[in-house]
């Protein structure tokens, strides 16, 4: 979800405003991606890497994401909506780590659309800590070092319980990964678009899933071979 900052300055607002008007656009995705049967939605609101960011923008970044959850969360609730946090929790204040545990308490027994929101998340992080994992297993005894597999590296996971990504959308028109879901976007379509994130609306929602249901996903087959498994 990039751009906030650019739409701010743009209109010589403070960043943080920025992040307060991207809160539609969560809103607005959120709600479309549960009216339109899709499983999982992973939005990243804070990496590893914006710990790097001016220390009252981070201040004011989490007081916002503390408070989004907890106004947010009953709305979400009586959508059927399971919210899950991925991301190094060991780095956030103990307050807010308690809300996110009361958020996913509640909604864990929903079934609609799975929300991930990765704070204080990196792809690297979420591999070497499940490599760690694995690493301690066999250290144990109870996993042989052969049986460390991709498949078995997925489910340590932090979205080893849902498939790979499909669809990776990344607004603000910088045209790279940024440290996000590294293992699970092998096979994803990426989407680029210049629109800063506050103006992701939902008709250009709308349109990235058109493009993406009118591409041809061959995972390494040839034309033909998916057109006679079709």
């Amino acid at each position: 979800m990039d751009g906030n900052g650019r739409w701010a300055r743009r209109r010589g607002l403070p960043r943080i405003a920025g992040h307060r008007a991207g809160i539609r656009s969560v809103r607005e995705v959120v709600q479309a991606s549960g009216e339109l049967g899709i499983d999982a939605l992973t939005l990243f609101a804070f990496s590893s890497e914006n710990w790097r960011r001016p220390p009252e923008e981070v201040r004011l970044l989490w007081e916002l994401i503390g408070a989004v959850i907890e106004s947010e969360l009953q709305a979400l609730h009586e959508n059927d909506v399971r919210l899950r946090i991925i991301g190094d929790r060991r780095g956030l204040n103990l307050a807010l780590q308690d809300r996110i545990h009361r958020a996913e308490h509640l909604t864990a027994g929903n079934s609609g659309l799975q929300l991930f929101i990765a704070l204080n998340y990196g792809g690297r992080w979420e591999i070497s800590a499940a490599a760690q994992r694995l690493a301690r297993q066999v250290a144990q005894g109870a996993l042989l070092p052969e049986q460390v597999t991709a498949e078995t590296l997925s489910a340590e996971m932090a979205l080893g319980e849902v498939p790979d990504v499909d669809l990776l959308i990344r607004t603000g028109g910088e045209k790279r990964l940024s440290n996000f879901l590294l293992w699970q976007l092998a096979y994803s379509e990426l989407y680029f678009t210049d629109t800063l994130w506050p103006n992701f609306c939902l008709p250009e929602y709308e349109r990235v899933l058109t493009w993406f249901a009118s591409r041809e996903r061959r995972y390494g087959r040839t034309s033909e071979q998916v057109e006679a498994t079709a």
